[in-house]
C-alpha cells in the first residue's frame, strides 16, 4: 500500500476523533484569540469568507478529479435518487424544521429562553431548513463511497432550485410578504464553492491523463486525496474558532436550540434513505442522495439572517448553532450509512437479485 493510501485510512479509521480534537482545539482558539479570527472571519465577499473557500477547495477537488464529463450524460439513471433529493430538500426538510422550531423554541423550551428572542430563533431555524447544502456534500458523498457523478449532477440541480426556491419557502413560512435575499451572496457561494473548483479540477485531470494516462491519474488521486480530511479538519478548527466567543458565552441557549436541528437532520436523513431503498436505488446513490437532504447551505443561511434580523439576532444566532452541529451529525450520518449497506441491499439479496439500477 502506498504511503498516501496508509495516511487517508489512518485519517479516515480515527475520523471522528480528529473532529472532536479540532471542535475542541478551534473553540478554545476563538476564545483566547478572538481579534485574530475576527479579522479572518472579515476577510470575504459578499459575507462569502475566503479563507474557508480556499479550505473547501482543498476539501473537494481531489474529489473533483474523479469526475469524469462524458460520464455525465449517464446521470440521467439515476433520477429516482435526484426525485428523492429534490422532493426532501424542497417540499419536506423546511417544513419539518418549522414544525421542530415552533414545538421545541416555541413552546417546550420557551420557558428556558430570552422571551424577546423566541420568535427570532424559530426564524433562524426556518432560515437554516430551508438552504440545501452544495460543497460540503461532496466531502460527504466521497466518505460513503457514493457515485460521483451523480453528486454532482444533484449539487448543480439544487443550486439551480435553491435560486428560484428559496425565498418563496422562506416567506411563506415566516409569513412574510417579501424576504431580501442576499443574491451575491447566493451566487459568489456557487461560483466559488462549485465553478470554480470544478473547472479546476477538471483542467488538472486533464494533464494528469495526458501525461500518465489513467494510471498517472490513480497515481495522482492516491497522492492528493489525503489533502481533504486534512482541510477539512482545517476547516472545522477554523468554524469553530469563529464562533467560539459565542459557544462559551451562551452554551445553555446554543444546546437548547441544537435540538431541533438535530433532530431535523436525522429525521430527514431517515426518510430519505428508507424512500431511497424502497425505489430500488442503489446504494452508492442512495448515500449522496439522503446526506444531500439532510445537509444545510450554512452560509447562505447565516447571511440571510443577518440580512433580516442583524448580526447579533437570535436568528443569527441559530444559524451559527448549524454550523457547530452540521458536520458531527454528518458524519455521524456517514457512518450509519457505510454501516447498514448489507441492510439496504437485503431484500434484493434474498430475493437472488442485485439492487435493480435505474432506468
Amino acid at each position: 500500500m502506498s504511503d498516501g493510501s496508509t495516511k487517508l485510512g489512518f485519517f479516515a479509521r480515527y475520523l471522528t476523533l480528529w473532529v472532536g480534537l479540532c471542535i475542541v482545539v478551534g473553540i478554545a482558539l476563538g476564545d483566547r484569540f478572538p481579534v485574530a479570527f475576527e479579522v479572518l472571519a472579515s476577510v470575504e465577499i459578499a459575507k462569502v469568507n475566503l479563507p474557508v473557500a480556499v479550505l473547501i477547495w482543498a476539501m473537494i477537488v481531489p474529489m473533483l478529479l474523479k469526475i469524469d464529463m462524458g460520464a455525465l450524460r449517464q446521470v440521467g439513471q439515476h433520477w429516482r435518487g435526484i426525485g428523492v433529493t429534490l422532493a426532501v430538500n424542497w417540499a419536506f426538510k423546511p417544513f419539518l424544521m418549522a414544525a421542530l422550531g415552533w414545538l421545541f423554541i416555541g413552546w417546550l423550551f420557551r420557558p428556558l429562553l430570552p422571551s424577546a428572542e423566541i420568535e427570532s430563533y424559530i426564524a433562524g431555524l426556518i432560515i437554516l431548513g430551508a438552504a440545501p447544502c452544495t460543497a460540503m456534500v461532496f466531502v460527504w458523498g466521497h466518505l460513503t463511497r457514493g457515485e460521483p457523478h451523480f453528486t454532482l449532477s444533484q449539487v448543480a440541480l439544487n443550486d439551480a432550485v435553491m435560486i428560484v426556491a428559496f425565498a418563496p419557502i422562506v416567506a411563506l413560512l415566516l409569513g412574510l410578504s417579501a424576504i431580501t435575499v442576499p443574491w451575491e451572496t447566493l451566487a459568489l457561494s456557487v461560483v466559488i464553492y462549485i465553478l470554480i473548483p470544478f473547472a479546476v479540477a477538471q483542467l488538472w485531470r486533464r494533464r494528469a491523463l495526458s501525461r500518465g494516462g489513467e494510471a498517472g491519474l490513480a497515481g495522482l488521486l492516491r497522492r492528493i486525496e489525503p489533502l481533504s480530511l486534512a482541510a477539512l479538519l482545517a476547516t472545522l478548527v477554523l468554524l469553530f474558532a469563529f464562533q467560539g466567543g459565542q459557544i462559551v458565552a451562551q452554551p445553555f441557549v446554543i444546546a437548547l436550540l441544537a435540538v431541533p436541528i438535530l433532530l431535523q437532520g436525522y429525521i430527514t436523513a431517515a426518510v430519505g434513505y428508507l424512500l431511497n431503498r424502497q425505489l430500488g436505488v442503489p446504494h452508492d446513490v442512495a448515500g449522496p442522495s439522503t446526506l444531500i437532504g439532510a445537509s444545510n447551505f450554512f452560509e447562505l443561511a447565516v447571511a440571510t439572517a443577518i440580512v433580516l434580523f442583524g448580526l447579533d439576532s437570535g436568528a443569527a444566532l441559530a444559524t451559527v448553532v448549524g454550523v457547530l452541529v452540521e458536520v458531527p451529525v454528518m458524519l455521524s450520518l456517514v457512518a450509519v450509512v457505510n454501516a447498514s449497506k448489507g441492510w439496504y441491499a437485503r431484500d434484493a439479496a434474498d430475493a437472488g437479485q442485485p439492487m435493480p439500477a435505474e432506468r
